[in-house]
């Protein structure tokens, strides 16, 4: 039941199948029901590809052939399928132009699905000499075929096309001059080879190995024995490979989760969970070479600034911390056999827009968080926070499982606990995310920054006075924008930090307009006039991070949590010297949390005035297509080693 807390304001801030393995044949029923359950992922995977392609993010008009209607998927999900197309696409055009001297060459497509490259390339005039082999479970395959043979579109880009069939092996084709469809139980080694050489595969000719996402679903010794096959057979060849990483922090464990709950799980990523372990599979298989990025070091340096500000501008935009994720899960990975290929592999600049950074950890033991047993669920993101008076926390924007919350609501410290009291709203309000609501001492608050719009970060400066009353009287809140600053203004930004310090606020990372996290630390200096910006200089710097926390804590800047880009893991608690301009890193404990404990567009207050122990409230998100995961309750930080530390 929801106590009710009054509340008046003048204004509320404005997501080939290659199988080498002779000696182990798939019979079991078990099996056989996990392959069907991987051959459902290649419809739901065309689906996406089809509402990307629909709303402008990448041109394909043959993937629309291979659905029976085009269902437009949330902007997370199109941005999540047009990197994943990007990337195939940025190999796939490197490899044309470093063997365009070369007489015959070859794509192999392992598990291609219902992909439309073929289709694609040969209406732009790129095949030319180039012919295409796709590899998939037979069903796939025969509904593959089926759907060209009843389709004037399709089957106008085989003029020479023909349906063949093996009865003893049970394979089926289409063949033509420059596509060929495969459908063949690859676990079989020997059939799978030899049904590969009647269908015109080259072995000496070079070859464009290609795997989307199909390699981890099986056993990770069968997945290997593919990639060392393929180096062994393919002299000049180049493998690419998309996949998951990083199974281990909370994102990682959601998206684990999800492929189990759909008999699909995915298993490369336990035992080479990174880029660089990735790299070592190949090179141990084999491979001559490889170079592996995840998603992230592929969209801000090989994507040209006027392609990302295209993207930008399709459709409205509120999800940069689940975008970023998601890339950070997933790599594009190129690995060359030849001298040919060499010259096709991923080329990062020499100067990395994102470079990567190992964060300071210090030798001390991790910060211990605990769930706050018995305190109300409170499932939202871009919350902000404010303390009004001792146990007493007002919770205000954000969005929840049913949309962007429009009521604040408060936290009240009773002797048995935690209550969430409803607040009852008066005067003209703007619902708005991401924004810092800071306690300034003396009375009042500071309204920082957030965003209008998705594609809108403010940089707005708003003064916040409020009389908490007595019992029986509303909380009077007025906002005023007549504040003087002078100093070089700090870049536009949102899901910062902003903290009470020295009469003013200091400011820590966020977001800005390019779409990357800053490190940046400014102070907003009181002065007999107004406020003035100076710059903290920091050393060593932090990594860049963003939707984070942060509180002043004797002359210390404490940052919990948030979303990085350019470090393996995930945030814990950076301590920043605002004196000295120290920085560490501090891990964080959260085995005695029981659910993956997801710290980005969440708020925090401190609980007592020593600082001794910080609350965290909300956070989570949309885990790309793997579903929405919000922290189920606020959680406890024990921040006493850090008080105790000189």
């Amino acid at each position: 039941m929801c106590s009710r807390f009054r509340f008046s304001a003048s204004l509320f801030a404005s997501t080939v199948c290659f199988h080498v393995c002779s000696v182990m044949p798939v019979n079991s029923k078990r099996e056989q029901g996990k392959d069907v359950a991987v051959q459902g992922t290649n419809d739901s995977s065309v689906v996406s590809k089809v509402s990307a392609a629909a709303q402008g993010y990448f041109h394909d008009d043959f993937l629309k052939h291979f659905v029976c209607k085009v269902s437009r998927r949330a902007p997370l999900i199109n941005r999540g399928y047009y990197v994943r197309w990007k990337a195939v696409d940025h190999c796939v055009k490197q490899f044309f132009h470093a063997t365009i001297s070369c007489s015959r060459r070859q794509i192999l497509s392992l598990g291609a699905g219902f992909d439309s490259l073929y289709f694609r390339l040969h209406a732009e005039g790129a095949l030319g000499d180039v012919t295409v082999f796709e590899v998939d479970f037979p069903e796939v395959a025969r509904r593959k075929a089926a759907l060209i043979n009843s389709n004037t579109c399709l089957k106008d880009a085989l003029p020479d096309w023909d349906a063949l069939s093996n009865q003893q092996t049970n394979a089926v084709f289409i063949r033509s001059g420059h596509y060929n469809l495969i459908g063949v139980d690859v676990r079989k080694e020997q059939e799978v080879e030899a049904t590969l050489s009647r269908a015109g595969l080259q072995w000496d000719a070079p070859t464009l190995v290609l795997s989307e996402v199909v390699l981890t679903y099986m056993e990770t010794q069968w997945s290997d024995a593919v990639i060392g096959w393929a180096a062994k057979l393919l002299p000049q060849s180049m493998f690419v490979m998309y996949e998951q990483i990083r199974p281990d922090d909370p994102f990682g464990r959601v998206m684990q989760n999800h492929f189990l709950k759909l008999n699909s799980t995915i298993h490369a990523l336990k035992q080479y969970p990174d880029t660089v372990a990735q790299t070592h599979r190949f090179i141990q298989k084999g491979w001559e070479k490889c170079v592996c990025l995840d998603l992230n070091q592929f969209y801000f340096d090989l994507l040209p600034e006027d392609e990302r500000q295209r993207v930008s501008g399709l459709e409205p935009f509120d999800e940069f911390e689940e975008w970023h994720q998601k890339c950070s899960h997933y790599f594009i990975l190129t690995a060359s056999k030849g001298s040919v290929t060499n010259q096709a592999l991923l080329t990062l600049p020499k100067a990395s827009s994102i470079p990567h950074m190992t964060p300071q950890w210090t030798e001390r033991p991790p910060l211990v968080i605990q769930p706050m047993y018995g305190s109300p669920s409170i499932e939202a993101v871009g919350m902000a926070s404010a303390v009004l008076a001792p146990g007493i926390i007002l919770l205000t924007g954000g969005c929840g499982r049913n949309g962007r919350d429009t009521a604040a609501r408060v936290l009240i410290k009773e002797k048995d606990g935690w209550k969430c009291a409803c607040v009852e709203a008066h005067g003209d309000k703007v619902v708005s995310l991401y924004q810092t609501l800071t306690s300034i001492p003396g009375g009042g608050a500071v309204l920082l920054g957030g965003r209008t719009s998705p594609l809108n970060p403010t940089g707005s400066v708003v003064w916040v006075t409020f009389d908490p009353g007595n019992e029986q009287s509303a909380v009077q809140l007025s906002f005023e924008n007549t504040m003087t600053v002078v100093g070089a203004v700090p870049e536009a930004r949102h899901s910062h930090s902003a903290c009470p310090y020295g009469g003013g606020l200091v400011i820590f990372g966020g977001l800005g307009k390019g779409g990357r996290p800053l490190c940046d630390v400014f102070y907003l200096r009181p002065t007999s006039s107004g406020f003035c910006w100076e710059t903290k200089n920091l050393h060593p710097p932090p990594v860049p991070r963003y939707s984070h926390s942060a509180h002043v804590i004797n002359e210390k800047l404490v940052v919990v949590g948030g979303v990085w880009l350019q470090a393996d893991g995930v945030p814990g608690v950076a301590v920043i010297n605002l004196n000295t301009g120290s920085c560490l890193e501090i891990q964080l404990d959260t085995s005695s949390v029981p659910w993956p404990l997801m710290l980005h567009s969440f708020c925090s207050e401190l609980l007592d005035s020593e600082g001794s122990e910080m609350v965290l409230i909300g956070g989570g998100g949309n885990c790309f297509s793997f579903g929405t995961h919000l922290n189920l309750h606020p959680v406890t930080v024990d921040l006493r080693p850090i008080l105790c530390s000189s």
